[in-house]
């Protein structure tokens, strides 16, 4: 059954759906449905939204909870998630349904370690969730959506790390829209307390190349005392999509986070990335890859706000844009008065492919503190006529003269992925976007 996607007999249905579940959980959707239908829709005259396309973001004719389209389709999905062979665990969606469930080793679920669908999460964890999911405020310009998402939000992965306790194998999520006109409400909660240490991966794709998809999906990274947290996100929605992926980071004493989004997906795709740094030591890391191609828009918000001194955050945004192509980079970093000694930086740089792509960049400051280190800068450049020449004369073909070209921008960041598997993985998704 599948019903129009802001339609309060969507809501209803799906409200009903989750009759079982606990009383806070329904309370939070029902919230969350009158936000989303109170606050307006984006504007041009909004300056989170500078430079974007208001016009496309249109949630109208979308559809929420359409069944997967037979046991064959499932069947290629699964063999499709097949992305990361050596892992720890692994979930698979599709159109919101979990399709697998991969359960952790023995050892790790005796050392506490949880890996759960959000739905048995939430039954089985309570306090947990009701502590950490969407506990953190969405500032960038799309509260509107994240509020729809809390409101749907039903498939998505849990993942608790106890203290001290060190996963060496990546956990792996996989969320697929299946069918036209479908809409998904993705989420990923990691919590990892003091000392412990994981990576997870996140892969969102479509079935179909060429459809119509609403995308709205959220992770919340919690990154205890000391800890060390690794997330990588790669996207390849359908060439039609809409798109929003919201991030939030909140890292502790001497924690260190390294998160790194890959999009190559979607017509019109906008990430949101807030990286709070609570603890006095603590490193964040925010890198970003993008592949836009044909008439793509790739919108991009972040904020590092640095609560604590002594700490450093990192942001490096690389875009490599094609055809008729347009990014949009819109950062901040914002030092409190009481984080002093504070490092922070935030770099976007753009390589455009063709003449007629569009790369906008707004980096910004927000110092209250005296005693920082603190820097931001946008380049922007077509490809070196030197090199290309010199690989043309040498007979490689331009189109394969510029790949490689990309490969060497991009390799800065795919080059120091720990695990090398993830990273031929990353690799190829680029190298599809020349085919």
């Amino acid at each position: 059954m599948k019903h129009e996607l802001t339609s309060r007999e969507t809501f209803d249905a799906y409200l009903a759906s989750q009759k079982d579940m606990p009383r806070w959980w329904l309370d939070l959707k029902r919230e969350s449905w009158d936000r989303f239908h109170d606050l307006p829709m984006p504007h041009r005259k909004d300056e989170n939204w500078r430079f974007a396309n208001i016009n496309g973001v249109d949630l109208g004719g979308f559809h929420f909870g359409q069944n997967p389209e037979g046991e064959a389709a499932e069947k290629d999905l699964l063999e499709r998630s097949e992305q990361v062979h050596q892992r720890a665990g692994r979930l698979v969606f599709a159109n919101d349904r979990l399709v697998h469930h991969e359960a952790v080793s023995q050892k790790l679920s005796d050392q506490g370690v949880i890996w759960l669908p959000l739905e048995q999460a939430v039954r089985k964890h309570e306090d947990l969730l009701r502590k950490h999911f969407m506990a953190q405020p969405i500032k960038l310009g799309s509260e509107k959506f994240s509020a729809l998402h809390g409101a749907l939000c039903s498939a998505g992965s849990f993942l608790y790390v106890p203290r001290g306790v060190e996963i060496d194998l990546p956990l792996v999520a996989c969320h697929w829209t299946n069918g036209p006109n479908s809409a998904v409400f993705p989420h990923t909660l990691v919590i990892a307390e003091d000392l412990a240490r994981v990576t997870l991966v996140d892969f969102f794709a479509s079935h179909q190349r060429h459809a119509r998809n609403y995308v709205c999906g959220v992770n919340d990274l919690y990154a205890g005392p000391g800890s060390r947290v690794t997330y990588i996100s790669a996207q390849n929605w359908g060439h039609d999509s809409l798109a929003f992926h919201l991030n939030s980071t909140q890292a502790f004493r001497e924690a260190y986070v390294t998160s790194l989004n890959v999009n190559v997906g979607g017509r019109q795709a906008r990430t949101e990335s807030h990286s709070q740094v609570l603890g006095e030591g603590a490193h964040t890391e925010m890198q970003s890859l993008t592949v836009a191609t044909g008439s793509q828009e790739f919108d991009q918000r972040t904020l590092q706000t640095h609560f604590k001194g002594h700490s450093v955050s990192d942001l490096l945004y690389k875009n490599a844009l094609l055809d008729d192509a347009r990014t949009i980079f819109s950062g901040l970093i914002k030092v409190e008065e009481e984080a002093q000694q504070t490092d922070a930086y935030q770099t976007n740089r753009n390589l455009l492919l063709s003449p007629t792509a569009e790369a906008n960049a707004l980096p910004g400051l927000e110092i209250l503190a005296n005693d920082v280190k603190c820097s931001h800068g946008a380049t922007s450049g077509q490809i070196d006529d030197a090199q290309l020449y010199y690989m043309l004369a040498r007979g490689i073909p331009e189109s394969v003269a510029k790949q490689l070209l990309v490969f060497g921008f991009f390799e800065d960041i795919l080059g120091k992925l720990e695990n090398e598997e993830i990273a031929e993985n990353l690799r190829s998704l680029i190298r599809a976007q020349f085919d």
